[in-house]
């Protein structure tokens, strides 16, 4: 079934409990947006943001916020102020992972993009510690048993979509620890086959160790379409699914999220207001979960859902 077809009956269907907008302060003039999860740390909680001119492209920050008050962030003066965009976090080896999206310029121009990785127990002293693979995006690392790590790529050019018909994959692979994640690594990631049909992309933007041993993915899911006016739109979508690490297979991939389900907005372009660029799921105490996204490139919302992986079980904290 195509994604059109499959948003049109998640939409038919979709149980939305609450849907609002984050707000962030102190940072007048800038746009907020694709952050990481909410996540506590010495007893408080903040969230990093993607921060950026409203019609800029080359230049993006990513700043941290702590929490101020229900659906809103104020930023924490005096830290770190990483050049990446798309900020994620992880917790491995009872340590803080940051990771984000390092752009590389020559002359203005375009040249390559990879992910950088932070690490430290300590949220305002965290050590660079290694970098993923050119033209590389949303790579994520997850928490498993046994004191191995669980590492999603996603590999997306040319070449993969000649051979597989969409514009990207996602790779998945273990490592014994943080000191073997590298481009290498996580370039040889085996890929997730039958993920993504013909002209279809995604990616991982959190990852959950469940009960059952297996891991409850939190995604971006994607397509394009054009007009007869020749104007294209790129829909990007929350979506879900479990990974069994043991055999590298998937199983119940579901829309959990579109644009719609979140409050009207701005879109940085035409061409993006359809965008939905999925950050995470935190659990609430009624069993539900806030599900964070990016929204329009020019803001972040939070929706209250259903928790999409009941079938396997709590999550999982080591």
């Amino acid at each position: 079934m195509k994604l059109e077809e499959q948003r049109k009956r998640f939409e038919a269907a979709k149980r939305i409990y609450e849907s609002a907008k984050v707000k962030f302060l102190g940072i007048d003039g800038f746009d907020v947006y694709n952050p990481s999860i909410p996540f506590e740390w010495n007893g408080k909680r903040y969230i990093y943001g993607r921060v950026e001119k409203r019609q800029e492209w080359a230049r993006s920050w990513v700043r941290l916020f702590e929490e101020s008050g229900l659906d809103e962030w104020t930023l924490v003066p005096d830290t770190m102020i990483y050049q990446l965009e798309d900020p994620y976090i992880s917790f491995v080896e009872k340590q803080i992972v940051l990771g984000g999206t390092h752009v590389r310029y020559n002359q203005g121009r375009l040249d390559t993009f990879y992910g950088y990785f932070y690490k430290g127990v300590d949220l305002h002293d965290l050590l660079y510690f290694t970098t993923g693979p050119d033209y590389m995006k949303d790579i994520r690392l997850v928490q498993l048993q046994g004191n191995k790590i669980g590492v999603f790529s996603r590999p997306r050019n040319e070449e993969i979509r000649k051979k597989h018909g969409s514009e990207s994959l996602i790779g998945f692979t273990v490592i014994n620890s943080l000191d073997e994640l590298s481009a290498e690594v996580i370039e040889n990631a085996s890929n997730i086959n039958g993920l993504f049909r013909k002209d279809e992309w995604g990616g991982c933007n959190q990852a959950y160790l469940l009960a059952s041993g297996k891991i409850g993915v939190i995604g971006h899911i994607c397509y394009k379409t054009v007009d007869e006016s020749d104007q294209w739109t790129l829909t990007y979508m929350n979506m879900s699914f479990v990974l069994d690490p043991s055999t590298n297979r998937f199983e119940d991939l579901r829309i959990i999220g579109t644009r719609s389900c979140y409050p009207d907005g701005p879109a940085k372009k035409p061409e993006l207001k359809d965008c939905a660029f999925t950050a995470g799921i935190v659990m609430r105490a009624d069993g539900k979960v806030d599900l964070y996204s990016g929204i329009g490139d020019t803001e972040v919302g939070r929706i209250v859902i259903d928790y999409p992986f009941e079938k396997e079980g709590s999550v999982v904290m080591l």
